[in-house]
Formats: C-alpha cells, sequence, structure tokens
C-alpha cells in the first residue's frame, strides 16, 4: 500500500515554505559527543521565528487555502508549538487565526502566540481536550480546522527537516526524533529513508507519555506521572498517518526518564549555550540514558522547540545543581550565642563554597531554649567539593544535616 506523503510531497513542501521558515544549523558537538560518547550532531529547531519545528507544517497547510478556506480563518489545537507556529503564518497570510491550548500550557507559549495576533482559547488539561474544543470552534464558525500532526501537508512540511539533514550532515548514521503525536517522525523518515535508506530513526518519548511506543507494539507502560517537563510530546494517541509512515519507515522508539530530560535541558544550556524545552531535549536525554543503543554512531539529535517557562527552566537548573552535587542545602541547630553564624560561614568559605541563601529560625517546634535552627544554600564544584565542606563544618564542630 503507498503511503499518505512521499518525497516528492516533501521536496513540494520545501519549495512552498522556502523563504518563509529558516533553513536551521545541524552542528556537531564535541562536548555532548564526549559526554555521551555518541557522535552528536543538533538540528536546532529552537532558532526558527517562533521556536519550534511547527512553523514547517503550518506554513505548508496555510500555503495550500484557497480564497474562501482563508477568509473563513483556521483554528489550531496545541500544547504550544503548532498554535504559534499557525498563528504566525497565518498573520504572514493575512489569515485570521484562533488556537486552542491545554489551561497548563506554559506562559511563554501563551503570551508568543497572543502577540502574533491569533485569539487563544485555554481548555481542557491535555492535547485530547484542546483538540476537542477546537473541532467544536471551528464547526461553529465554519472555519479550517489545521491539524497538529494528522495531515499529508503538514507531515510533508515537518519533513522538510530530512532534506537538510541529508544535505548538512556527512555520513549519518542515525537520526534522533522526539514523538508526539508522530507527524514530525513520520515526515523526517519518509525524506530520509527516500535519500539515504541505511539511516536508522529513532524516536523518543517521555516514560510517562509512550502512547506511540505502545502503538508500535512496544511493551511499555506509562508511570502514572500526571504531569511531564515535556508537554510538547505530552499525546495520549498518535496520528493515524503519521503512525502508519512510522509502521513502514521507523527503525526504533525508546522512552527515557523525566530526570534525563531534564539533564538534558540543563546540557544543552551549559554546554551549547541554547534554551531548549523538554520534548526538545528528549533526543539528547536518549543518547545520555541510553548510549549503548547509538554507540559509534553519527546521530543527528533534533532540538523540536525551545518554549519553555522561564520559571520551569529555573527550577530544572537549580533540581539539576542539586542532583549534581553542586548546590547543597545544609540544616544545623548551633548555640543561640553571638558569632556562631558567622563561624559557619567562615569554615564555608574557607572550604570554597559560596553560601547563596541563609534562614535562622529560633522559634521552630522542637529546638531546644538557648538553641536556634539554621538553613542555608550552598554551592559548589561537584560532589566531592560538597562533601569536603561538610567535613570541614564537622572538624569545625558543627554537624550538618542534607536537606
Amino acid at each position: 500500500m503507498p503511503l499518505p506523503v512521499t518525497i516528492d510531497d516533501v521536496r513540494a513542501a520545501a519549495a512552498t515554505i522556502e523563504g518563509a521558515v529558516h533553513r536551521t544549523p545541524c552542528l556537531p558537538s564535541r562536548t555532548l559527543s564526549a559526554i555521551t560518547g555518541v557522535d552528536v550532531w543538533i538540528k536546532y529547531e529552537n532558532l526558527q521565528h517562533t521556536a519550534s519545528f511547527k512553523e514547517r507544517g503550518a506554513r505548508n497547510f496555510l500555503a495550500a487555502l484557497g480564497d474562501t478556506e482563508t477568509r473563513a480563518g483556521v483554528v489550531a489545537a496545541s500544547a504550544g508549538n503548532h498554535a504559534q507556529g499557525v498563528a504566525h503564518h497565518a498573520r504572514l497570510l493575512g489569515i485570521p487565526a484562533t488556537v486552542v491550548m491545554p489551561t497548563a500550557t506554559p506562559f511563554a507559549k501563551i503570551t508568543r502566540a497572543e502577540l502574533e495576533g491569533a485569539t487563544v482559547v485555554l481548555a481542557g488539561d491535555d492535547f485530547a481536550a484542546a483538540h476537542a474544543r477546537a473541532e467544536r470552534l471551528a464547526a461553529d464558525a465554519g472555519a479550517i480546522l489545521v491539524p497538529a500532526f494528522d495531515d499529508p501537508r503538514i507531515i510533508a512540511g515537518q519533513g522538510t527537516i530530512g532534506l537538510e539533514l541529508i544535505e548538512q550532515v556527512p555520513d549519518l548514521d542515525t537520526v534522533v526524533v522526539p514523538v508526539g503525536g508522530g507527524g514530525l517522525i513520520a515526515g523526517i523518515a519518509v525524506a530520509i529513508k527516500a535519500l539515504a535508506p541505511a539511516v536508522q530513526i529513532v524516536g523518543v518519548q517521555s516514560e510517562t507519555h509512550p502512547a506511540f511506543a505502545v502503538a508500535m507494539g512496544h511493551r511499555v507502560a506509562p508511570n502514572n506521572e500526571p504531569t511531564t517537563i515535556a508537554e510538547g510530546i505530552a499525546v495520549k494517541a498518535p496520528g493515524v498517518l503519521p503512525l502508519a509512515i512510522a509502521r513502514e519507515l521507523v527503525d526504533d522508539i525508546v522512552v527515557v526518564r523525566e530526570e534525563t530530560i531534564e539533564e538534558a535541558i540543563t546540557r544543552y544550556l551549559e554546554i551549547e549555550k541554547s534554551v531548549v524545552e523538554g520534548a526538545g531535549a528528549a533526543s539528547l536525554a536518549a543518547a545520555i540514558e541510553q548510549p549503548e543503543h547509538f554507540a559509534d554512531e553519527r546521530c543527528a539529535l533534533i532540538v523540536s522547540g525551545g518554549n519553555i517557562d522561564l520559571r520551569v527552566l529555573s527550577s530544572v537548573v537549580l533540581r539539576a545543581l542539586a542532583r549534581s552535587g553542586r548546590l547543597v542545602r545544609y540544616r544545623f541547630e548551633i548555640p543561640d550565642l553571638p558569632g556562631q553564624l558567622a563561624k559557619v560561614a567562615e569554615l564555608i568559605g574557607t572550604a570554597g563554597g559560596n553560601i547563596v541563601d541563609v534562614e535562622h529560625h529560633r522559634d521552630r517546634p522542637g529546638v531546644p531554649l538557648r538553641e536556634t535552627v539554621l538553613e542555608m544554600s550552598v554551592e559548589t564544584r561537584d560532589a566531592a567539593h560538597a562533601a569536603a565542606i561538610k567535613d570541614a563544618l564537622r572538624a569545625g564542630g558543627f554537624e550538618p544535616t542534607p536537606q
């Protein structure tokens, strides 16, 4: 049976979106390669105008609308990135747009869609609920519903990434792709397998939302976490067309832990100086968590987007620092006497630690009279340095309890 999207469709999409969507760089990373043991090349789709690959499919879909459809306007449902892509290109093409997002969508994505001139509606706890609301809105207004992933034009638009990869990465072995509804991996697979059939296509999902992996026959059960840092790929069911293409062309789907996705976000920020959202970091998370899967291979990791709420990013960074031992929180019970806090600070400073914050409590339940509770966060170089600081505090007569 012929596939619903062909290489000719992808090439036509490339011609359609040329000049309206960035041809993003794909660059090697020596540091991430050394960390993972994988020859890492990074495809920076977070450098699109709306910081996501979703612009490609949105532009290809909207550019094909006729005058009557254009006047009727469009409606889209999205966890955020598809909404932004639709909003941006609808504005450029003069098409009225309404976008429906789940209520938990990061503020950055909501604000960006509004700045593009779209009407934003928040509805439901997930993509499925938002999509149901978008269908009703489109039907009531006689508008065109722009699918997030289950449409040949959308898939073909996303597949233009594959065309670029073939030109940008010599001797490519594997492409690692974040997977939600499947439009991205389906489009890339169509392009890559047509031009370089030996290249492996591997999808990545969070272990909390492995719907595509399950549909592909993997015996993976969600870990029942209600939320995910990778909300952009938190889709309950894959698209019908993407799944049909994936069954023919995708070589494997892997799942990764939420903690590893957080680590990947911080690696991109610290090493590549690049802001990457959870979904976009999933491909690097796969290389970090399962390097044996890609050993001795030249891998293109798709950074699908960079729209992460700043409060979430701050929390991710602090959690990563704590896990690596570079930010340690101590609790002491010390005599309530002059100079005790200064002694603790001097011991930490002499050992090379940097005190980030201090809390001093005399009224905590259970604290003896004439004693006080001291809590502080200390920045260190690494876990070994944190252990050395703790030893210095003990030698100085203080017994810190890690928090």
